[in-house]
């Protein structure tokens, strides 16, 4: 009793490193994500409605095309939001896909020939730079000296669901440790 008397209390930062509190966050965070794709899949929904409605004569072909591009938009939001709760990431690509067919949407639905030439300057740089994104990542070499993070972390999901299933050739974390002490 007399040693439990002098031990230190423990830090606050420790209590961070518990994987209680670590899970509970993530819970919570997951929940915050399950109710965004509940919303957004209930305001597609409505979306997809008032294109419907839209497509009735007179037809509007700036306007339904705006309609169809923002469902696209939220359809790609959507898959966002399904690729973070799968793997725990948030997938750069179809961010950056997001962001380009959405400045893509706002020029078709204002017209080109509305837009001032700084805008029209502004919104050209931004696409192009978004483009050079897209492409630098694909053809960029494995980050973190050799180590690709989103190949871990794809890797790590892959064998979290497929953990319970053994075959002959896919053994356990538990058999590994128990083949290395023998």
């Amino acid at each position: 009793m007399h040693k439990l008397a002098n031990t230190p209390p423990t830090p606050w930062h420790k209590w961070l490193n518990h994987g209680g509190v670590i899970k509970i966050l993530e819970f919570i965070q997951d929940f915050i994500v399950i109710s965004l794709c509940i919303g957004l899949f209930g305001f597609m929904t409505l979306q997809l409605r008032e294109m419907f409605v839209s497509l009735l004569p007179p037809l509007n072909f700036t306007e339904v095309t705006a309609d169809i591009l923002f469902i696209l938009i939220l359809v790609e939001l959507f898959r966002l939001l399904i690729i973070y709760l799968q793997e725990r990431r948030v997938s750069i690509g179809v961010a950056v896909e997001v962001s380009i067919v959405s400045v893509l949407r706002e020029i078709i639905v204002k017209g080109i020939l509305d837009i001032p030439w700084s805008q029209i300057l502004a919104t050209g740089s931004f696409l192009l730079v978004l483009a050079v994104l897209l492409v630098v990542r694909v053809w960029l070499p494995p980050t973190f000296e050799g180590v690709d993070p989103e190949q871990k972390v794809s890797q790590r999901y892959k064998q979290k669901i497929g953990g319970n299933s053994r075959s002959p050739n896919n053994h356990s974390l538990d058999d590994q440790q128990i083949t290395n002490h023998n």
